[in-house]
């Protein structure tokens, strides 16, 4: 009889077809119960969306093979080696979970770069372009960019192109997006992120400039700084003749980075900003820089001070009471979550609430001892002087004492440590990033180098910044960096706008703040890290990369806008009067540009946004129009319309403007996974 069956599946089936059914079969006998449903639910699987966590199986499996071939030295046998151990892993879906354990316990750069770097390797670069959509009719080509005459440097940094196009056509161009590649400063050069800029390149029209800057720990930190910040000065001193551009203007620039990337792209353009403030200015002879028109950043890595919890300050800017109107019944709830899972007591969550009076306060604590009732107290430090020892009937009118205060929340811990336990980004991959990044022989400040931790940046330096989109996943042990980080750049142009507005002469009283003009932060559900990295085994990064192309176009638009604005303010006061913008005032331009001559301010890129803009995306997806100002160039209304139909419908996507709520969503993603309550809303 089996002679029978082995005969007739041997006529019905290929050697191939043979193999799969085989392996199918393996796989389902080992996890029948998973897939049936018996078995109990991952931990982990609470925390992220199904789609995003079946690519983290699909990577942990991978990662497991590549580590257990990279041991082998002929390089045939060991991409081989790898793809076979990596099948091997995706039926033992257990073993690779050990596998990846011990190895990221011991981590090294080796083992890093054999991870991140994979993507390159023959047969996994050979399925990841069959499966790419085809995008471009040109390849990208690897270009070499000059250093400045006054650089430290003189080896030119390396850089990749990509161009729908052939490169005669770049001298039509005035647009171009910078990128900076992630890969934990020690891995990853732009052919690891093909698909991205592929994308990008199709879906803008516009060159793409992706730098490959030099790794750690072979090129120690501020090394891939200066590459990024050299390249910057480049573009501008040679008005974009370096890659094949006119050179009759400057370039008008966006900067974009992920991960380690988004820290090198913020890093730089706040030395760029340093250009144009004297007693910042490092880059001797460089001469005042123009800002770039805008930044993307995804998943940033922006505080590389490690820690358990967060400060008071870091806390005030998630905890802004205008980002908390709209689900203030959730972050109650939510609250009462956390209240019966740690039993943690803290203030009312309502900061609009007045304290009771100093009265009221004293007598407290003894009307609580009168009713026999014990309340605990929990605090930060200990007594600050020896006055608050005194017992409380030793108390004496005008004594200084010490009191314990309650916790005020239990958001204090910072993400790193609250997603301990990531899938593709762990602490010790992280210390293991940093060190190797800093190197042996440089002791940084890490409390005030903003270089090396951008959330440090003085507010001087946060006033000029330009406009910046950042899109994060929502349990990404370093989304805390993107929040805090926007929240001091909403607050430092705000300051600054009122200080402005307070000068002038015709103030309006009835003038609100838009911190859209200022950044916007998007938190995908569900997601961790590196989500844009892998669009193979996570198709909604498609959709991710037509977003941010869409954002490419709004930038450009959006600091045209403003560039045309500011040369109306520079007309003379009866033309102000006749168009009606006397008491419209740009939100992040700086106090000190208004009497420059018209021409650099002209050639000038933007440092903010006005407040009357043509396809202002968070307008458009609002359902809101405003009406420009100033004439819009064909291609931006064409940008315009496109932007606002690639956001209709995506819902994906949570957007966090001035009104919603950060501290809610937060607490829905620290507390989801643990109350199991992940999907409730």
């Amino acid at each position: 009889m089996a002679q029978q069956v082995s005969k007739f599946f041997s006529r019905r089936l290929t050697t191939w077809q043979t193999v799969i059914i085989t392996m199918l079969y393996l796989y389902a006998a080992r996890n029948f119960s998973a897939l049936v449903g018996l078995a109990s639910p991952e931990p982990m699987a609470n925390m992220y969306d199904p789609t995003y966590y079946r690519a983290t199986w699909v990577l942990t499996a991978l990662d497991a093979g590549f580590w257990t071939a990279m041991k082998i030295r002929a390089k045939w046998l060991r991409d081989i080696a790898s793809v076979v151990f990596s099948l091997y892993y995706l039926v033992a879906a257990e073993k690779a979970d050990e596998k990846v354990r011990k190895v990221r316990g011991m981590i090294t750069v080796d083992h890093l770069r054999v991870a991140w770097n994979k993507g390159t390797t023959p047969y996994l670069g050979f399925l990841q372009r069959l499966m790419r959509p085809r995008f471009t009719r040109w390849p990208p080509r690897q270009v070499r960019i000059p250093r400045p005459a006054n650089s430290d440097y003189k080896e030119a940094v390396s850089a990749w192109l990509y161009y729908d196009g052939p490169l005669a056509d770049l001298e039509y161009h005035d647009k171009l997006v910078l990128d900076v590649p992630g890969g934990g400063f020690v891995a990853m050069d732009p052919r690891c992120n093909d698909d991205k800029l592929f994308a990008w390149a199709a879906k803008t029209g516009l060159p793409i400039l992706s730098i490959d800057y030099k790794k750690a720990p072979e090129y120690p930190y501020p090394y891939a700084l200066n590459e990024c910040f050299d390249v910057y000065v480049t573009l501008v001193k040679s008005r974009g003749r370096c890659i094949g551009m006119s050179g009759k203007e400057v370039p008008k620039i966006v900067v974009t980075g992920d991960s380690a990337g988004g820290n090198l792209a913020v890093a730089a353009t706040l030395m760029v900003l340093e250009t144009g403030i004297s007693h910042f200015r490092r880059a001797s002879g460089v001469g005042k820089l123009p800002p770039p028109d805008g930044l993307v950043c995804f998943y940033p890595a922006l505080d590389m001070n490690i820690g358990n919890w967060m400060s008071d300050e870091q806390m005030s800017l998630i905890r802004d009471k205008r980002m908390r109107k709209a689900y203030k019944s959730i972050v109650r709830r939510k609250s009462m979550q956390y209240n019966d899972l740690v039993g943690t007591p803290h203030h009312s969550d309502n900061e609009d609430e007045t304290p009771p009076p100093k009265q009221q306060q004293q007598q407290q604590p003894t009307e609580t001892a009168a009713a026999g009732g014990t309340r605990p107290e929990y605090c930060h430090a200990g007594p600050k002087s020896l006055t608050s020892s005194q017992a409380p009937d030793e108390k004496k009118e005008g004594a200084v004492s010490h009191r314990a205060e309650p916790m005020k929340t239990r958001l204090a811990t910072s993400s790193m440590i609250s997603y301990f336990n990531d899938r593709v980004l762990t602490p010790e991959m992280m210390r293991a990033m940093i060190i190797l990044y800093i190197g042996a022989h440089n002791r940084p400040d890490f409390t005030q180098d903003y270089f090396l931790s951008p959330v440090l940046a003085p507010e001087e330096l946060l006033e000029d910044f330009p406009k910046t989109y950042f899109m994060t996943g929502e349990r990404d042990p370093l989304v805390d960096d993107t929040v805090i980080f926007a929240g001091r750049l909403r607050r430092a142009k705000e300051a600054a706008a009122r200080r402005r507005l307070s000068r002038s002469p015709t103030l309006d009283e009835n003038w609100t703040f838009d911190d859209k003009e200022v950044t916007e932060v998007l938190l995908i559900p569900g997601t961790s890290h590196g989500f844009m990295q892998f669009p193979g085994v996570y198709p909604p990064a498609w959709k991710h990369f037509d977003r941010s192309a869409a954002w490419f176009d709004q930038l450009f638009v959006d600091a045209e806008n403003h560039r045309a604005e500011r040369a109306r303010q520079a007309a003379p006061p009866k033309n102000q009067a006749a168009n009606g913008d006397l008491g419209r005032q740009s939100i992040a331009e700086s106090s000190g540009d208004e009497d420059r001559p018209l021409e650099i301010s002209m050639t000038k890129m933007s440092r903010g946004r006005g407040s009357a803009q043509n396809g202002d995306m968070s307008g458009q997806t609002n359902g809101d129009t405003t009406a420009s100002s100033s004439p819009m160039p064909a291609s931006g209304e064409k940008n315009g319309r496109r932007t606002k139909k690639g956001l209709r419908g995506n819902k994906s996507l949570v957007k966090l403007t001035s009104s919603d709520d950060l501290l809610g969503r937060r607490m829905h993603g620290l507390a989801g996974g643990l109350t199991s309550t992940g999907d409730d809303e």
